[in-house]
């Protein structure tokens, strides 16, 4: 496990890059990339969408040109400060400080559920997956990026070490853990690295009708 897929030390961590990251994003996670997600997302006007791990709100302000119900949650106070400062705490975009792997909300709450930047944080991404399924009502899409696994062995022990990067395979099998049965994966990203970042697109099951009780002889 990577030293940031701790959340104690992933918050002190954007506690400093919350003052630059907005600066420092663009190289990673650009505003065609977002576009493109969003186009593979394919939410509609008024579907309600929660976005998890917000952050200073890039994708929330992608969202909002899709539909007026996005709702943000974070774990760090301090990026969430920056996402106030840009939309409100409860104005354009309802704001919650949680935890992507215990979500506050009930089950079915949301029609489509994005999270970009975070998964790979998470100390048990199949958790996080299991809630996001459970949010969102049967049928709707969840859309997750993050960062695809590099080629380079040098690479590999320094993303390792660091935190959660992940390929098809790995991707394959949390969603797959998690309970989804439709999922399809995108490499996404900028010029210099087109294979970046990983998106997967999922829909959640439609519900089972529950088994017949059997009958007493």
């Amino acid at each position: 496990m990577g030293v940031l897929e701790n959340k104690a030390r992933a918050r002190l961590f954007y506690k400093y890059l919350s003052k630059v990251y907005d600066e420092i994003n663009p190289f990673i996670w650009n505003e065609e990339m977002r576009t493109e997600a969003l186009d593979l997302f394919g939410i509609e006007a008024g579907d309600v969408v929660l976005d998890v791990g917000c952050g200073t709100g890039f994708a929330t302000e992608g969202l909002l040109e899709r539909t007026e119900h996005v709702h943000g949650l974070d774990q760090s106070i301090h990026q969430l400060e920056k996402a106030w400062a840009k939309f409100g705490k409860n104005e354009q975009v309802k704001f919650y400080r949680g935890d992507a792997e215990r979500l506050p909300f009930a089950d079915d709450t949301f029609d489509a559920l994005w999270s970009s930047g975070s998964i790979e944080y998470w100390p048990n991404p199949v958790a996080a997956l299991e809630e996001f399924r459970r949010v969102v009502e049967p049928g709707g899409a969840v859309l997750v990026v993050g960062p695809n696994y590099p080629h380079s062995t040098v690479f590999q022990k320094l993303a390792d070490a660091i935190m959660l990067f992940y390929d098809e395979a790995e991707a394959d099998r949390m969603f797959e853990e998690a309970g989804y049965e439709e999922f399809e994966h995108h490499l996404q990203g900028p010029s210099y690295n087109p294979e970046i970042a990983i998106t997967t697109v999922a829909k959640v099951p439609e519900a089972k009708a529950e088994e017949p009780l059997a009958a007493d002889d």
